[in-house]
């Protein structure tokens, strides 16, 4: 079957130096993008992280420092990268917590415009934990029937991830056949995550908070009013770049609310003022 897009859908994998997103990089990018009418394009990359690879991250895809010494580097490949994604929507497996954040990351870091704000996000990973709690391997055995050769091979988990996609919405009715349920069904958080790395959310009212520490479900209006020394800890400390981003804005957005309430006040005081003056005026005359 073919799933009903109202976008572009493009699903990708990454293999990096590590796992930390704030720290690691891409050192392979695969991708496989499917249109709106059902043509699908693929793209692999390899790609010179210019630091080291961690010996376990090479046990486990097989990619070494020697591999990609002679590759070109992210900020090389950004525009292509950028321009084969185009405006197209996010799916992955585990996507929504690691590959999507890093590649946010790479594209913060050489400082690519890359907007992910109007994007929907498919974690196929998420939808397979909520309805059978396996792993990719096992997932394609039991949604394909296909064993899944050259396992954490990029090119090998992005196309074996579209196809167990596929065939979990054909398998279950309670899956709707179109993106943006998708992208809801395998959020797994209680509130909206919206920096990908789960560090700050959007509660039940639509206000930003922050999801982790001693402030965890405090807005971060409520917490910028009580320890304000707190937003510029996160904004210095080890963070991904995209977290900070976002709280920078939402700080901004912050901000401006509060010059825009003080001119309001400002501007109600002086017309009290105004009023009383007139009323005096009424009453003793000019």
């Amino acid at each position: 079957m073919n799933l009903n897009l109202q976008n572009d859908l493009c699903v990708f994998d990454i293999e990096s130096t590590g796992l930390d997103v704030s720290k690691d990089r891409i050192v392979e990018l695969s991708m496989l993008k499917i249109n709106t009418n059902g043509e699908e394009k693929k793209l692999t990359l390899r790609v010179n992280p210019e630091i080291e690879i961690s010996k376990e991250s090479t046990e486990i895809h097989g990619i070494s420092n020697e591999d990609v010494k002679d590759e070109p580097t992210f900020k090389a490949l950004a525009d292509q990268i950028s321009t084969f994604i185009g405006d197209a929507d996010l799916a992955g497996f585990n996507s929504n917590k690691f590959d999507i954040p890093m590649l946010a990351e790479e594209f913060l870091r050489v400082n690519h415009p890359f907007d992910l704000s109007k994007r929907k996000f498919v974690d196929v990973q998420n939808i397979f934990h909520k309805m059978e709690q396996r792993t990719l391997v096992a997932a394609y055995k039991f949604y394909c029937n296909k064993d899944l050769v050259d396992a954490h091979s990029a090119e090998a988990d992005v196309i074996a991830t579209y196809e167990v996609l596929k065939a979990q919405v054909e398998r279950y009715e309670d899956l709707e056949n179109n993106v943006n349920f998708l992208a809801d069904f395998s959020t797994q958080n209680k509130f909206k995550i919206i920096d990908f790395a789960g560090r700050l959310a959007e509660n039940d009212e639509g206000k930003a908070i922050y999801n982790f520490g001693k402030h965890k479900g405090k807005t971060i209006e409520e917490v910028d009013q009580k320890e304000p020394g707190y937003y510029g800890w996160m904004m210095n400390g080890n963070f991904p770049r995209y977290t900070k981003a976002v709280l920078k804005n939402e700080m901004e957005k912050i901000k401006a609310k509060r010059q825009a309430d003080k001119k309001i006040k400002k501007e109600r005081e002086a017309q009290r003022l105004e009023n009383k003056l007139e009323a005096l005026k009424n009453k003793f005359g000019n």
